[in-house]
């Protein structure tokens, strides 16, 4: 179990942490006069195993967004750490300086080499403070732009992997340009001639989300969230009041259960039961087999069609019939 359970799984911990005492004192009274509690071990393991599946498959969209964000939950570099190798991180937006809430640079996914971009968190408040809590400024949208056309130059493939509780809200981002740093990814991503592949991995909040999430295919996470909002500010915006973040997830439809419906996103990527914090390796190398898929199918298709369909992909999401 996670060191640190979220509300709604207290219950699954509990019994968790009952059967990890049963099997110490097990142990340590082992021997022909030994307690055996073998059996009494097993009816919890197998209550845990029900309630775990219960709860599990009956979340909340609010729940979902409580594990997108949960503390042990993989991050960019974790994933780049269990897909890949030969990883080399390149530094720099060559205007203003190095903005560590991004991080990126070619690596080996399988036998094929290709770039590699997303939003960083740290684990504890002095990487929080490095990372800027995921949150980039402008120099970290230019950054990830210049390594695109960097992997567009020798043809490689773009990896996009989205974590962000949005873009940097300071007045210094907005001093440097953060809507315009923004609006220049989507505009260049839109007409990158190599594959995109962009894949939600946590939290997927506006534009700061939206600035590595122009692709040929998006990919999402079982327990991931995208949106416009997050559901704290819907709240705030619509009830003055944090308190309604339940029900604004709610109406939000954020998960990607909700947007494969939609057609925002192309493709869901299984989690271990419990979130992909419970087995991460487990759950990069899912992601891992269907990115390759996944390029292996882009890769038949012509530059310039590649880039038709994929403008032609976001022309066609909200559109509206009158009939």
């Amino acid at each position: 179990m996670a060191k640190q359970p979220l509300e709604f799984e207290k219950p699954i911990f509990e019994l968790e942490q009952k059967i990890a005492e049963m099997r110490k004192l097990s142990d340590e009274s082992a021997g022909p006069y030994g307690l055996d509690i073998a059996d009494e071990i097993a009816k919890l393991e197998s209550r845990v195993n029900e309630l775990r599946t219960n709860v599990y498959s009956n979340l909340t969209r609010w729940q979902r967004v409580q594990l997108a964000r949960h503390p042990e939950r993989p991050y960019t570099l974790d994933y780049i750490n269990l897909m890949t190798t030969d990883f080399v991180e390149l530094h720099g937006d060559r205007h203003f300086g190095d903005d560590h809430a991004i991080v990126g640079g070619f690596a080996k996914l399988g036998n094929k080499a290709v770039m590699v971009i997303g939003q960083q968190k740290g684990r504890d408040t002095k990487s929080n403070i490095f990372r800027n809590f995921g949150m980039p400024n402008p120099e970290g949208y230019r950054k990830a732009l210049r390594l695109m056309k960097l992997a567009e130059k020798f043809r490689k493939p773009v990896i996009t992997l989205v974590d962000t509780p949005g873009a940097y809200p300071g007045i210094e981002a907005e001093e440097r340009g953060q809507a315009e740093a923004i609006a220049r990814n989507l505009f260049e991503m839109a007409q990158l001639t190599v594959p995109i592949i962009v894949t939600i991995i946590g939290e997927g909040a506006s534009g700061g989300a939206l600035g590595l999430g122009v692709g040929d295919r998006i990919l999402m996470m079982e327990n991931a969230w995208y949106s416009v909002i997050a559901p704290e500010s819907c709240s705030s915006i619509l009830w003055r009041s944090w308190d309604y973040k339940e029900q604004a997830a709610e109406a939000l439809k954020l998960t990607a259960v909700d947007l494969l419906k939609e057609k925002i996103i192309d493709r869901i990527v299984p989690e271990p039961l419990g979130g992909a914090h419970r087995d991460p390796a487990a759950t990069a190398q899912n992601l891992k087999e269907i990115i390759l898929e996944e390029l292996a199918a882009l890769g038949r298709i012509k530059p310039d069609k590649l880039v038709e369909k994929r403008i032609a992909k976001f022309g066609a999401m909200g559109s509206f019939s009158g009939k």
